[in-house]
């Protein structure tokens, strides 16, 4: 009895893992170069806006792909929601997500800035935290989607509603953004500042306001895996899906059809349908990212390493302003704004994932670095 009660408490405590699935960290490898990319491009570069024949287009789904797959990746059937779990993962979740960013983040403000203390207090206040945003909004994430598990873990039915209604309250939520007219933390708010814009600023919430529906809908997909592949693999939903597509991108960018509250809609179809298609070009050739692939095994290690490189890279983005002033004279070649990006981009995960290898040497820095045992 004794060993069977020890046994019972293991698995309790414990996820069975399954294994990995190879072209999901060779997407999550993906989304990384397109994320260093697009800092080369705006940060090294100083590529503006409507002079980039590629920024805006690839903005629509690169964070919002990030953020669908770490929400993918949080859904674990076999979990455990009890009290003692949640406090592990939580645990786990803020050490993993504040040391490595707090200590990278005073590192670079330090190297970059001459007046350190007067960087650091501009950075807070800005819900950009000098490109540090992202580990601090990935962590509310983690904490808000586990609350909600636990709590959902408690009620008696299983059903697809709470989920649902999470998500659709996401989306409400993602929709104030984007109302600049009624709220004060809105893009393009004209009016004065309220307290609560300052305080969404400083904590970077107003960017868990704009990703979060992404990351629910990742997790979504992975909750119902057997009905969205299904869905996926049907003979008319790749079609409908491009086509929308098209449509709603070229009226986000182009067209601007729409005015006012109306404008969100089409971008907002834009960015699930992007992520969409790009999720299911993946996992249809997944057979080519295999780690039998060199393409395959390359991505998968850079998929592997997205934090690590996350947190790196900015000590490497190039200073090139007459990139961006070359773009800016002869715009509109999309392959070579993405060559110049990409391959630049590339060198630089390579810097850091080198630096990331000889930091990982010491036990003390892999673990609080990099959030690894």
């Amino acid at each position: 009895m004794k060993k069977i009660r020890i046994f019972a408490a293991i698995m309790e405590n414990n996820v069975i893992k399954k294994p990995r699935l190879e072209w999901l960290d060779a997407l999550r490898g993906f989304t990384m170069i397109m994320v260093v990319a697009n800092h080369v491009a705006v940060m090294g570069f100083g590529e503006e806006w409507h002079h980039s024949s590629t920024i805006p287009f690839l903005v629509l789904f690169r964070m919002p792909l990030f953020f669908f797959v770490s929400g993918f990746l949080a859904y674990k059937a076999s979990q455990v929601w009890n009290f003692y779990n949640l406090s592990v993962l939580v645990g786990k979740k803020l050490r993993v997500q504040i040391v490595p960013t707090l200590a990278f983040f005073f590192l670079v403000t330090a190297i970059f800035n001459k007046d350190f203390l007067g960087a650091v207090e501009t950075n807070f206040h800005s819900a950009g935290k000098g490109g540090y945003w992202f580990t601090i909004a990935l962590l509310y994430m983690f904490l808000i989607y586990y609350a909600f598990a636990y709590i959902e873990s408690k009620i008696k039915w299983k059903s697809w509603i709470p989920i649902t209604l999470l998500f659709l309250v996401s989306i409400l939520f993602y929709e104030t953004n984007y109302q600049p007219q009624y709220f004060s933390w809105a893009i393009g708010h004209k009016g004065a500042k309220s307290d609560l814009y300052y305080f969404l600023q400083d904590s970077s919430l107003v960017q868990v306001l704009l990703y979060f529906p992404f990351f629910l809908y990742g997790n979504i997909v992975h909750r119902y895996w057997d009905k969205a592949q299904r869905l996926m693999d049907s003979k008319w939903f790749f079609p409908i899906v491009v086509v929308i597509v098209i449509l709603s991108t070229l009226d986000a960018l182009k067209w601007h059809t729409l005015r006012r509250a109306w404008a969100i809609i089409p971008l907002t179809t834009a960015r699930f349908g992007l992520l969409t298609i790009v999720f299911m070009y993946f996992r249809h050739y997944k057979d080519y990212f295999t780690k039998l692939s060199p393409i395959g095994a390359s991505l998968q290690y850079i998929g592997r390493r997205t934090l690590d490189i996350y947190l790196i890279h900015y000590l490497f983005l190039p200073d090139l302003p007459s990139v961006g002033a070359f773009i800016k004279s002869y715009p509109h070649n999309f392959v070579v704004d993405v060559v110049l990006s990409v391959v630049l981009g590339v060198i630089i995960i390579g810097f850091s994932i080198i630096t990331s290898n000889i930091l990982r040497i010491s036990p003390f820095f892999k673990k609080w670095l990099f959030g690894r045992s």
